[in-house]
């Protein structure tokens, strides 16, 4: 197998970076991790722009077209370059290769959210990529009377021992926590049998007015349960 030139990798030249990315897709450099790496660069330090698009939505929309291949397929090579550029350090402790199968890539956050880290990365190089999907996907006991209710690892939310929901790390540190205090709150709210009324408020002024009504409410609603 021939050895692939990831020079374009460490360029700063969009125009060499777009090059290297669709003749790796032509078949000329065929490697998924340089892809993946030109990817990332491409989106990390907005280079798209420099070849006349206004996102990297427009960026993959082009490349797809130009080359054939589909979003979803170009997207995967992304994530699996934002992924080794995240754990890089960590990957080339361990050993990791392009031959020990970048497609496993993606799974990575996923399982260090539910497994031990050492564990994790030892697994990445000696598993298939089949059995690192179910590996990170974490242990699959049966639920027990100990189990709570809700635990949430990461971006993970687990409701009574199962996997229930996933929130996209890619929407956001912000975003996501948001998310994952909504999903908190209705899940206590079904252990306990209770009920939760959404309401939206425009800012924060209102959310403290707000608050204060809520609670002289609550008074009055329970005073009167304590009554009957």
């Amino acid at each position: 197998m021939n050895q692939v030139n990831l020079n374009y990798v460490d360029s700063d030249d969009a125009a060499e970076i777009d090059m290297g990315i669709r003749d790796s897709i032509m078949g000329v450099r065929l490697s998924i991790l340089s892809m993946g790496l030109g990817l990332a660069k491409i989106r990390s330090k907005a280079l798209f722009r420099a070849l006349g698009f206004r996102s990297m939505l427009e960026y993959v929309n082009k490349l797809s077209s130009d080359t054939k291949t589909c979003r979803s397929g170009i997207y995967n090579w992304l994530n699996i370059g934002e992924a080794y550029i995240k754990y890089k350090s960590e990957l080339l402790e361990t050993g990791f290769t392009e031959s020990d199968g970048p497609t496993k890539l993606p799974y990575l956050e996923r399982a260090l959210a539910v497994r031990e880290k050492d564990e994790v990365f030892d697994s990445i190089r000696n598993m298939s990529l089949r059995e690192f999907i179910e590996f990170s996907k974490g242990e699959k006991a049966e639920p027990s009377e100990d189990t709570p209710y809700i635990v949430i690892k990461g971006s993970i939310v687990y409701i009574k021992g199962r996997r229930a929901i996933i929130v996209s790390n890619k929407i956001g540190r912000k975003i996501t926590k948001y998310f994952l205090k909504v999903i908190r709150v209705a899940c206590q709210a079904l252990d306990k049998g209770g009920r939760i009324m959404p309401v939206f408020l425009r800012n924060k002024r209102e959310s403290e007015r707000f608050k204060r009504v809520y609670a002289r409410i609550m008074a009055e609603v329970r005073k009167e349960e304590r009554v009957k």
